[in-house]
């Protein structure tokens, strides 16, 4: 058995195994089965949940991996990498490591320090509008 029936939208994106779709550059990543009758019913499904897609079942070959084989014609650009969430044990609020340059960058100028004087205070509050 050579050929699998994989599912484009018309965005030329392909129906991935975790149910969305992916740009196809994984083939590893893309939903197949030897069957076109369980595509068709998988389209079916995609479908019903969404009746903006238009879903069409595509006939690929397969590699030696058994992985479909992808005509260019038909592939999309490349989807952006989406960043991995972090690991079980990382901290989520810590902050990113500076590299040495920022921090070189950091110490050659230095802040400027703020005062405050009531004086100013007292004159903002003579000009505010009262609220009723």
């Amino acid at each position: 058995m050579n050929e699998t029936f994989i599912l484009q939208n018309q965005d030329k994106l392909f129906f991935g195994k975790s149910k969305e779709w992916v740009d196809g550059y994984d083939a590893n990543a893309v939903f197949k089965t030897p069957h076109k009758d369980e595509a068709v019913n998988q389209m079916f499904e995609i479908t019903s949940k969404d009746y903006k897609q238009r879903v069409k079942v595509i006939s690929c070959a397969l590699d030696e991996k058994a992985l479909p084989i992808i005509d260019s014609e038909i592939m999309p650009a490349p989807l952006p990498k989406v960043p991995k969430p972090p690991k079980a044990g990382e901290d989520l609020f810590a902050e990113p490591a500076e590299s040495p340059e920022a921090v070189a960058e950091m110490d050659e100028e230095p802040e400027e320090e703020l005062s405050f004087s009531a004086e100013a205070a007292d004159d903002e509050d003579k000009t505010q509008a009262t609220l009723i």
